[in-house]
């Protein structure tokens, strides 16, 4: 639909904009600002600025040879698998800013179905995620990802899930009592990260803060070489500070 400029009504850029969202939304391997200029009847010099508002806020990019593409602020504003992919985009972009800032592997784990799944992880060669010798599902009474999940599920919750996945000593520190471990989930302080101190695996130590929205149980995990041992504590007070972006990306 074309769209006569009139720039004594300011409202209307609101018009104009979804004008030219439309153009470059129903070209998805591109199009260019002169296609947009005739199929939205705006003069490059009104579409210019209104290109590069958008192209800042993230509605749309600007591709190798020239032309405009859908970008992942007007992405997330959809449905179905364009929105999940933009949303988990952004998501790891979060998380490998938080990587960076505390020093160490990230990871976003979720508690589905009765079962322990890790979704999405930031690691890097100088921040190596922990090497996953046991299934995770099956080490949630080792795990500091397990231990903060079974913390969020009631007693029933967490019976069921060991009557699923038996205690097994994986170290030399690993809980293998039931009643014990119960006791110290219930003792857990819910606002102190959870953590792993050579629990599930020799040579690392891990801390985990929940990320709870709604009835979903979730939490927000680090790991560490055992010689960065010495961090853990200050790296798990910044994982928690900095787990409601990743909670907001989370819950959008």
């Amino acid at each position: 639909m074309a769209l006569k400029p009139e720039p004594k009504a300011p409202f209307l850029s609101v018009q104009y904009a979804l004008r030219v969202l439309e153009s470059v939304s129903t070209h998805g391997d591109g199009v260019t600002a002169a296609r947009v200029s005739r199929e939205t009847g705006l003069p490059t010099g009104h579409l210019a600025p209104l290109l590069l508002t958008l192209r800042r806020e993230g509605y749309v990019e600007q591709i190798a040879d020239g032309a405009y593409v859908v970008g992942p602020s007007l992405q997330e504003l959809g449905s179905g698998t364009a929105r999940r992919r933009a949303l988990e985009a952004k998501l790891q972009q979060t998380l490998v800013q938080l990587r960076d800032s505390v020093g160490a592997a990230v990871y976003v784990s979720r508690y589905v179905d009765g079962e322990i799944r890790v979704t999405q992880v930031a690691d890097g060669p100088r921040t190596p995620a922990v090497n996953e010798w046991v299934d995770f599902r099956s080490a949630a009474h080792a795990s500091a990802i397990g231990k903060c999940l079974l913390t969020q599920l009631d007693r029933n919750g967490r019976r069921d899930h060991m009557s699923r996945h038996r205690i097994a000593r994986l170290t030399s520190r690993t809980i293998t009592s039931e009643k014990v471990l119960f006791s110290k989930l219930d003792s857990q302080p819910a606002t102190v990260p959870v953590l792993d101190l050579q629990e599930y695996a020799v040579g690392t130590v891990c801390a985990a803060v929940p990320l709870t929205a709604g009835s979903s149980a979730g939490c927000l995990a680090l790991s560490l070489p055992i010689e960065h041992a010495h961090r853990l504590r200050a790296a798990a007070d910044t994982l928690n500070r900095r787990a409601a972006p990743v909670l907001l990306s989370l819950s959008l």
